[in-house]
């Protein structure tokens, strides 16, 4: 045993976790706030309730959205949830079924045209947000080692 081991791996369970968890977090939340932004310049300008619907969670989405994806970090299992539409963005066809009409506007009927503001995002922006996370991560690790 190295002198000092035990001390330095008391250290880096105590410290490490906290200062990478944060640097994780904050990553995460302007990936996913970026993510968010592109989707709204995406969505048909005459969607105004489908448009402030679209967000990000840590948790559980509103009722009835639809989730496009989560930014995942393995450290601690963080996970934001980006999400589309809510109870107010249900719409009901000729029959009387209701759906949510962001899953309309991304994928159309055959009745209707898609607009897709999700999917084209999320996968464009998900390499970024993830080099994003990592960096953050390596940077707080760099951090606590030079200090």
């Amino acid at each position: 045993m190295v002198k000092g081991e035990q001390e330095f791996r008391q250290f880096m369970r105590k410290i490490l976790p906290d200062a990478v968890k944060n640097a994780a977090r904050q990553a995460m939340e302007e990936g996913a706030e970026r993510i968010v932004q592109y989707m709204r310049l995406l969505v048909p300008k005459d969607e105004g309730a489908l448009l402030a619907s679209i967000g990000w969670t840590w948790g559980k989405p509103p009722e009835g959205a639809m989730v496009v994806g989560k930014v995942k970090s393995s450290e601690r299992g963080l996970r934001i949830v980006i999400y589309a539409g809510n109870a107010s963005t249900m719409v009901t066809n000729k029959r009387g079924i209701k759906f949510q009409n962001a899953l309309i506007q991304e994928f159309g009927t055959k009745d209707r045209k898609s607009h897709p503001f999700f999917y084209p995002v999320y996968r464009s922006q998900r390499r970024a947000v993830k080099s994003l996370i990592t960096r953050r991560i390596n940077k707080a690790i760099k951090v606590l080692n030079d200090g």
